[in-house]
């Protein structure tokens, strides 16, 4: 996979060096290149923004300049990104969804965003694809963070970047919509808090369930809308009886409070 990311701040995405990014970036797993925006600027002071029509706060970044540096960056099949407050949530399915392309292209605005022809203008560019989202209900100083997400978050689903491929299915966020259940590791007893007698039992059945339990609490209490939006034909007795336990109930097709 080729990943772009356009920014005014290249040295923002130093940490992309880093961890198993870095390791796939090095082996060739990942094609990962970060341009300076600026590059593409025709004046001498090198300016990316202008003040917004209408009037108000901030600065908007200009769209000749996006253009100049999208023209040369995207291809045909590629898939441009952009952060934004407005956009639609990032979530695990949009990763996954994400690292079966070949080509992404994130774009990092800054100030007030980016102006708003860009998306429309490259929306209507054959064999180009357009997505704007957003990483969380808050706002940032720029995309340069959306996009160190993204890029985690996608990279690490490529083949051969973990190293053991089961932990992708068992991570939070996985494949059974509930949170992860609680992990614990050497040594058995610390600040007078033991791990569950359960773990030590050498019994995988009954360990299975435990952490199936727990995942079922955690977003129970945590998430409640990822349990609303789970699909009563994956669910077990087991599940539907520790949901109960829990407040939830059958209801029209799927899960409700009781």
């Amino acid at each position: 996979m080729r990943i772009d990311v356009v920014s005014i701040f290249p040295d923002y995405l130093a940490p992309l060096g880093l961890s198993l990014v870095g390791k796939a970036r090095e082996s060739g797993l990942l094609d990962l290149r970060v341009h300076d925006l600026r590059d593409w600027t025709t004046d001498r002071h090198r300016t990316v923004d202008d003040t917004p029509f209408g009037g108000g706060a901030g600065m908007v970044m200009r769209p000749d300049v996006w253009g100049r540096a999208l023209d040369d960056v995207l291809d045909d099949g590629a898939h441009l990104l952009i952060p934004t407050p407005s956009g639609e949530p990032l979530t695990q399915r949009t990763a996954e969804a994400l690292a079966t392309e070949q080509h992404l292209v994130i774009a990092c605005g800054r100030y007030e965003g980016i102006d708003a022809r860009v998306a429309e203008h490259y929306r209507a560019r054959p064999g180009v694809r357009v997505s704007e989202f957003s990483i969380g209900d808050y706002v940032l100083n720029g995309g340069e963070v959306a996009a160190l997400v993204v890029v985690e978050a996608v990279g690490r689903l490529l083949p051969g970047v973990v190293g053991n491929p089961h932990s992708l299915v068992e991570e939070s966020h996985g494949a059974a919509g509930l949170l992860e259940y609680p992990v614990y590791t050497k040594p058995p007893a610390w600040a007078d808090l033991e791990i569950p007698d359960v773990l030590l039992s050498g019994h995988h059945a009954r360990i299975e369930r435990w952490r199936r339990d727990q995942a079922l609490a955690r977003t129970a209490a945590r998430r409640p809308d990822m349990i609303a939006a789970l699909d009563l034909a994956g669910l077990d007795k087991h599940d539907l009886a520790t949901l109960a336990e829990l407040g939830w109930r059958p209801e029209g097709g799927s899960l409700a409070r009781s």
